[in-house]
């Protein structure tokens, strides 16, 4: 568990050797090698949480993320588990939607997922995700499914190319653009969007 949440297991150096091919990663290799893809423990952890990053700021995600452990987590004190799935199946919409301070459309997707995985789906380290059941589900699009295949599933060449922050570092490119710039950095464009969105949100 632990090699997969850190992404240990992975030959960094030869996924730095292929990226620093391109003009557009090797100056930041050269100063920052090694960077890997820090993952989510759990699938259903990773899937209500890249929601709730949905369209806000990393901050407000994170603020969703507390007030949603704070109030269905399981455990006394500070230290509380994520909630499972069928608690978060069987909570009003209104009362979710008033709960974290998000939208009711947000609300139904929480909602969707969590039912989802109650009734048994599961996405195991290494195995790709079953994509057409979780497009199926409202309020979960491409982005969606190729931010849990990173950050979960682990897959090494995933690249939502309609992501913002992303895009952004690519001097606001186009997502068709995004797409375009990314073929040369198969097989690791999972390692290739960490590294941009490191590049976007670097301070000064």
């Amino acid at each position: 568990m632990v090699r997969h949440w850190f992404d240990l297991g992975t030959d960094i150096a030869t996924v730095d050797r292929h990226l620093a091919s391109s003009d557009i990663f090797a100056p930041q290799v050269r100063a920052r090698p090694g960077i890997r893809v820090t993952r989510y423990p759990q699938a259903f952890e990773a899937a209500i949480l890249i929601v709730l990053g949905q369209q806000v700021s990393l901050a407000a995600g994170r603020t969703f993320g507390g007030r949603l452990v704070a109030a269905y987590g399981e455990g006394d004190g500070p230290l509380r588990t994520f909630p499972r799935p069928e608690r978060l199946a069987a909570e009003p919409t209104e009362l979710l939607r008033a709960t974290l301070g998000i939208t009711g459309a947000r609300a139904r997707t929480l909602q969707a997922l969590a039912t989802h995985f109650a009734d048994g789906f599961a996405s195991e380290p290494g195995v790709p995700i079953e994509a057409a059941d979780l497009l199926a589900l409202p309020g979960v699009g491409p982005w969606t499914v190729s931010c849990l295949a990173l950050r979960s599933a682990g897959e090494p060449d995933v690249f939502p190319a309609a992501d913002a922050v992303l895009r952004r570092a690519l001097e606001d490119a186009s997502a068709r653009e995004a797409a375009d710039l990314s073929l040369p950095w198969a097989p690791y464009r999972s390692y290739a969007t960490v590294r941009l969105w490191a590049m976007a949100t670097a301070g000064p």
